[in-house]
């Protein structure tokens, strides 16, 4: 019976059965409530607001600590239905740590905190702003996410070159503008990391304007700096949507395709549960067929 009951949790959190209903609600349900407590978060900063409605905000927020946190437990309780962290301990140590579920504790423990440890009313604060951060609890439902994910993840080697390639610039036009214009300006470049916030608003093309070079090599090494700025900030932007086009391609073709990647897994995943009883050979055989047409 409890097998049984955390298994169609497992279905419901996860969203495994296609047009399941309930699972579609409950899904509907907490995006509905991720997005009320991102405004919530932005109403509350209307100090007006806050004051004529007080209880009503900290009852709101009472109801979606809740609903978080038994949400939370109950994937923590579930998860081993997934033969990836099928291991009671260290199967849910290892969700624990995965990216989804670290946001979902993050979503809950700023309300936890100050119940268990005193803390004073300026860190409260930045306590109850970090509620924002409930909006990132949509990454589980969005595709979107899901394929930048996998992008970042292709070209993370290409983007760590990269990275590096603006960390050498940005500490090399430091050096030479605080060089440049040291003499000039002793007080707005009076070292390398006085230059380097110079350096940072001029590579990244904001131009804040606070601090300008005024002699002759300063300006055209500005130039230079700026014009070089705007083709490698670039780079990287053109790098992720390349790898997002080809996670879109490759998503589409593992659909077509009869062997993808993502039938398998959840043939896999399909023959668990059958070894695990929780599928008669009946419903097997019926879902190991629509899996295999793709319906």
């Amino acid at each position: 019976m409890v097998t049984t009951i955390k298994h169609r949790l497992y279905e419901i959190l996860e969203t495994i059965r296609e047009n399941d209903r309930i699972s579609r609600y409950f899904q509907i349900f907490l995006i509905t409530l991720i997005i009320l407590n991102v405004l919530a978060v932005i109403l509350e900063s209307v100090r007006t607001l806050l004051e004529q409605h007080f209880m009503l905000f900290l009852a709101f927020e009472v109801f979606s600590v809740a609903v978080f946190t038994i949400e939370y437990v109950l994937r923590l309780w579930v998860c081993t239905e997934n033969p990836e962290y099928q291991r009671p301990f260290w199967g849910r140590i290892r969700y624990a740590l995965t990216p989804v579920a670290l946001i979902d504790l993050v979503a809950i423990i700023p309300f936890y905190l100050p119940l268990l440890i005193p803390v004073d009313l300026r860190f409260l604060r930045i306590l109850r702003l970090t509620r924002i951060f409930r909006g990132l609890k949509l990454v589980r439902y969005s595709d979107a996410f899901d394929f930048l994910s996998r992008a970042l993840k292709r070209e993370k080697y290409v983007i760590m070159v990269i990275l590096l390639i603006l960390t050498v610039m940005f500490i090399f036009a430091s050096a030479l503008m605080y060089y440049a214009e040291y003499d000039a300006q002793p007080a707005a470049f009076a070292s390398i990391p006085h230059a380097m916030w110079w350096a940072i608003v001029t590579l990244t093309t904001v131009g804040y304007g606070d601090i300008l070079p005024v002699t002759v090599q300063g300006k055209v090494l500005g130039a230079i700096i700026a014009i070089v700025g705007i083709g490698m900030f670039a780079l990287p932007a053109g790098v992720i949507a390349a790898g997002f086009i080809e996670e879109i391609k490759s998503g589409k073709n593992a659909r077509a395709g009869p062997d993808s990647d993502e039938r398998i897994s959840s043939l896999e995943r399909l023959a668990a549960l059958k070894e695990r009883g929780h599928l008669s050979n009946e419903e097997y055989e019926k879902e190991k067929e629509r899996i295999l047409q793709g319906s």
